[in-house]
């Protein structure tokens, strides 16, 4: 019965794949169509304000590299099913073109389907066809080491988009209007912080008369907005992410240390003087933000988060959005740590297969190199030149104003229909960090057009305080088959750890008597059996220190 029901859901997606999309039953198998073009048939991701079949950056591709696009667009809801389906049925295109935040190829996945020979290495493509993709390898070691299978082979690209402010994503925004009426200064150590939330709490500096202030929150997602490794950070590194360090290149986790145990008494502290807001462990961002944007008083003091814009609104002429500025890492007693996270993720989102002819694969690889030239970079993804971009003008001034500004990206006026003249995210290949920087931001970080360079000032106060060795887990590959396995104890681990430290942080557990219990729960997880493939992962690696 299940096996009929699984049959049944199959097909019943696979033709919702072909409805969704513009699918062609054309296959990359000959050099030239008729009409003297490359056949390309590609699967990719199609947001609803594009239209890739009519789009002007298609148009500029098929002629500049005489391609003929056969398209199988589906949108960003499943797509990573459809995909999934796609390579199951045998059906699958010459080329997989994706959106990474939507859905893109595992290290698994390549692993598999490389060594399956469905998926082909692109090494000699790009050693023979593309000077700027192997510039840009050779000069990067994360990026080549997270593009790089263990076995030497690169059987998928992913793109460079190197986000400053995402690098740091555990900032801390504080109210400094609140501040300054308290006549507080900015808190450098994690008691002085603690003395700056208990000010709030008590000293009404919404002058409305009740005890509502909520010192300090967060929510529960992924972009920065934990309360715990902030704070964390003043007593041990937390990556906010698994928890594990390198010590002299060997890799251990952070979480059964006296060190952790120190931070989380202090975390409890200020939830047990009432300073954090309990739910900061439970809530979403939306939640989060409701707080922040409170119309009968302001009520937020402090918020963990990437950017404020997450928790209060920013736009000009908000009540709140110009009163949250960043603090610089706080020192603890051991430690004033930055949380560091590499703004890549590994797997693939370009992707060529076996269904490719030879002229197909080599047109494909000359046109993603173009994607890693300047031009390319800037035609991709902004579009026009006159429309959706220009030069920079005089006085105009650079996200970091020590270079000198390359682009002006120019808005789309509210109303006006998409341009539909570039391709967005799916051409974000070689966004590197200088070129980023490069971009003309209004100098009023409290300006609509100067947003960017609020996140970029609030960053600078984070760079380089992470330590001296940070556990790459973003470089490194897996041995496909521990893959697994390793997946099921990372989920696990994680899990108890961040149950443990929020029954710690809110009286459920005691540190005092239930913390030999907790660590002896982590190596009843295979914690130990984790770091070894952990380590096994990293020493394989090209960036180990061996």
């Amino acid at each position: 019965m299940r096996k009929t029901s699984a049959l049944i859901l199959a097909c019943v997606l696979l033709l919702t794949l072909v409805l969704a999309g513009c699918s062609s039953s054309e296959k990359g198998s000959g050099e030239v169509d008729a009409n003297g073009k490359v056949p390309m048939n590609v699967f990719v991701h199609q947001g609803s304000d594009m239209n890739l079949a009519t789009n002007k950056f298609t148009k500029k591709m098929e002629e500049k590299f005489n391609i003929k696009f056969n398209w199988t667009t589906v949108p960003f809801d499943g797509a990573a099913e459809k995909r999934q389906i796609s390579l199951a049925s045998g059906d699958y295109p010459d080329l997989y073109l994706l959106i990474p935040w939507v859905d893109r190829f595992s290290q698994t996945d390549l692993l598999k389907f490389g060594q399956q020979g469905v998926i082909l290495p692109l090494n000699d493509l790009i050693d023979q066809h593309a000077p700027n993709i192997k510039k840009v390898l050779d000069s990067n070691e994360y990026y080549k080491a997270m593009n790089t299978a263990p076995d030497g082979k690169i059987y998928g690209l992913t793109g460079l988009n190197e986000c400053f402010h995402c690098s740091y994503p555990n900032k801390m925004w504080v109210n400094t209007k609140w501040m300054e009426q308290l006549n507080i200064k900015e808190p450098t150590t994690t008691e002085e912080f603690r003395e700056m939330l208990k000010a709030f709490k008590t000293k009404d500096p919404n002058g409305n008369g009740k005890a509502d202030e909520v010192p300090l929150s967060g929510s529960t997602e992924n972009f920065g907005v934990h309360i715990i490794p902030y704070l964390m950070n003043g007593f041990i590194y937390d990556d906010d992410r698994n928890y594990l360090i390198l010590n002299q290149g060997k890799v251990e986790t952070v979480a059964n240390k006296p060190e952790w145990k120190e931070g989380l008494t202090y975390i409890k502290s200020l939830y047990d003087e009432g300073l954090i807001d309990p739910g900061a462990f439970t809530q979403n961002v939306g939640a989060f933000k409701k707080i922040g944007d409170n119309a009968e008083a302001q009520l937020l003091g402090a918020g963990a988060a990437m950017h404020p814009s997450l928790f209060v609104t920013t736009a000009e002429g908000s009540p709140y959005g110009n009163d949250y500025n960043p603090i610089p890492p706080l020192k603890g007693p051991n430690a004033e740590y930055a949380s560091y996270n590499y703004p890549v993720d590994p797997g693939a989102t370009f992707v060529l297969t076996n269904k490719a002819s030879e002229q197909t694969q080599i047109t494909a690889i000359k046109m993603l190199d173009y994607f890693y030239t300047q031009e390319g970079a800037m035609a991709s993804y902004l579009g026009e030149e006159g429309t959706s971009w220009r030069k920079p003008e005089e006085g105009e001034v650079a996200l970091n104003d020590q270079v000198q500004p390359l682009y002006k990206a120019i808005p789309l006026p509210s109303g006006e229909e998409p341009r539909n003249d570039s391709w967005s995210a799916l051409s974000q290949y070689n966004h590197h960090r200088a070129y980023r920087d490069a971009e003309v931001q209004g100098t009023d970080i409290y300006a609509n057009d100067g947003y960017e360079r609020r996140l970029y000032e609030a960053t600078l106060l984070m760079e380089g305080k992470e330590p001296k060795e940070v556990f790459p887990h973003w470089a490194l590959w897996v041995d496909p088959s521990l893959a697994d396995e390793t997946s099921m104890m990372q989920t696990n681990i994680k899990d108890y750890i961040d149950q443990n430290a929020l029954q710690f942080i809110t009286g459920a557990k005691s540190l005092d008597k239930d913390w030999d219990e907790y660590v002896k729960g982590l190596e009843g997880l295979n914690m130990n059996r984790y770091l070894e493939i952990m380590q096994s992962a990293y020493d394989a690696s090209s960036v180990s220190s061996k």
